[in-house]
Formats: structure tokens, sequence, C-alpha cells
């Protein structure tokens, strides 16, 4: 396993205060953050790397557990060591080991390896006292996938999943928190189902063709005949908290959004996005004669 040097990701000495830590994360976390490089693979790779590091040396408690290990064995960036050497649980044993909060997943097996689950990792290992002691082996995580709908997603729901573990089928009872986002994942106890290990479900969303989920953003695609996106028009609007009516103006163009503050989507802690609702231009699926001569008409008149 590669060792990761989270100063120097961060460009910051290991006597570096909170402050200086959090404020050069903001520095570069903006400069390489996905929505201002969309196509360059090595800066969103960087965004990660970035998290990562902060993820840790911004925490009080995770710091300290890094430093001990990075103290007591010298290790430099790039490094590459055994881990089942230094009182980590086998990594070699075909269960996917994951640590998952908000926020935390792709984060390296370097980074789970540290805070992956109870038992990985024992801080008396780094001096001394391992001779002769049998290490504690981290037990199995299991991973799933959930699928859900926006508007259970925001509102949150309970939803029954079943899973092949080994030789038998389990039929779990799964709470969705409210305002979970899509790449998440929840955390199920495997002793409670009496499962060796966690259970970790990625949420995925089902959306529809014309409808979008942009960070908290939510875009939305409503069609419109052509005489009602020229003189503009009134329509009803799907939103995560029931219908509403929307005024379209006049001249209303496939490139143009309407924007429906705070009707986008809540995650966990109460931050909300917007809506935005563009015109799909369509023709009717058939004309009477009368619409014909009057399509001809403004034909003519172009």
């Amino acid at each position: 396993m590669e060792y990761k040097d989270y100063y120097k990701i961060l460009g910051v000495g290991k006597d570096a205060s909170d402050k200086e830590i959090r404020n050069r994360y903001r520095k570069l976390a903006k400069k390489y953050h996905p929505d201002l490089n969309p196509d360059d693979l090595r800066a969103q790779e960087r965004f990660k790397e970035i998290n990562e590091a902060y993820e840790v040396l911004g925490d009080k408690e995770k710091r300290k557990k890094y430093d001990a290990f990075g103290s007591g064995y010298n290790f430099t960036d790039g490094q590459h060591f055994d881990p089942s050497q230094y009182g980590f649980g086998n990594f070699g044993d075909g269960y996917s080991y994951t640590y998952t909060t908000e926020g935390a997943e792709g984060f390296s097996d370097f980074f789970n390896m540290f805070f992956g689950g109870e038992g990985r990792f024992d801080m008396s290992d780094l001096f001394g006292g391992r001779s002769g002691r049998p290490r504690r082996r981290a037990s199995p995580a299991y991973e799933s996938e959930l699928n859900i709908t926006l508007e259970e997603g925001y509102k949150g729901t309970n939803r029954t999943v079943s899973l092949r573990i080994g030789n038998e089928n389990k039929s779990l009872s799964v709470k969705v928190p409210r305002g979970i986002l899509p790449g998440k994942k929840i955390k199920i106890k495997g002793g409670k189902a009496g499962i060796d290990g966690d259970i970790y479900l990625k949420v995925n969303f089902i959306l529809e063709d014309k409808l979008k989920l942009k960070g908290l953003d939510i875009y939305r695609d409503i069609d419109l005949f052509p005489w009602d996106a020229a003189l503009g028009t009134k329509v009803m609007v799907d939103t995560l908290e029931g219908r509403i009516k929307l005024t379209i103006p006049p001249n209303m163009d496939p490139d143009r959004r309407i924007r429906i503050p705070g009707k986008g989507y809540r995650d966990m802690k109460g931050n909300r996005g917007d809506m935005y609702i563009r015109g799909n231009i369509v023709n009717p699926s058939s004309l009477t004669e009368e619409q014909k001569r009057l399509y001809e008409r403004l034909r003519d008149t172009v």
C-alpha cells in the first residue's frame, strides 16, 4: 500500500495550525473544483486528494492518529508498505473494506485502512507491544446498491432490500434518510440481521428523461406548443412539494431557463437548491385544417 503525505498534498507544514490548514484547503478546493475543470481528469483527481487530506488534517482526532503513525515509522510520500506488518487488518482476504460518511466516498485504501471500521488499527501497535499478540481482524463489509426516486430521497423513505450473502438470502429493512444525495452510502449494521460484517448500500436516483439533478439544483424540461412559446402562457409544473402554476413569458426559446428559487433539492443539512425550467418546443401530433391554414398564413408572413 502507498503511504499518503496529507501535509504535502495540502502544501502545509506538519506544525500548521488548524486555521492554516482550513485556509489552504479552501484555496485548493476552489482551484481544482470539478465545476471549474469539467474536462480535466487530473484536476478532478487532485480535488479528491485534497478532500481526503482535509478530511484527516481538518479533524483533530484523525490528525492525531495519522501523525502518530507517520512519526512512528518515518514513512515518506509514495512509499509502499505492507499494512499487515503494522497492526492493521488483513487487506488480502477477498473482502471489500469500506468506510463511508457523507462526502467520504472515493477515498483511498490508505484512508480506509485508518478509519475503515473498529478494530482496524490499534494505537499501541505504533511503539511496540505487538510481539506475541494476535492482531484483530476487521469484519468484512458487503456492498450493494439501492435505487430510489428523487422524491423518495427528498422526503426519506423505508425500503426492504433482499441481498444474497454467502449461501443465504437476507431481507433487510432500510431507512433512507431525508435529503440523501446520489452516490452516498447507507450503512446497515450486520449484527442486527445476523450477518458478520456491515452492509453499505450506494444510493442511486431514478430520474425521468426530462429531469436532471445537478448538485442541489433540479433541471426540468416541459413541452410547449410553438404558439405558447411565442405568445406566453401559464402551465402547471411538478415540484418536490407539489404542483405550482408557472408563467411562461413571451418569446420563450429552448436556450432560456426560468429559475424558481428554493424549489430544488434539499440535502441532509437543510441546504436548498433551485429549480430551472426549460421549454421544449413541440408540434401537435395532428393538425386540423384550420390550424394548417393558420400555419401557412404565418409562414407566408415571415
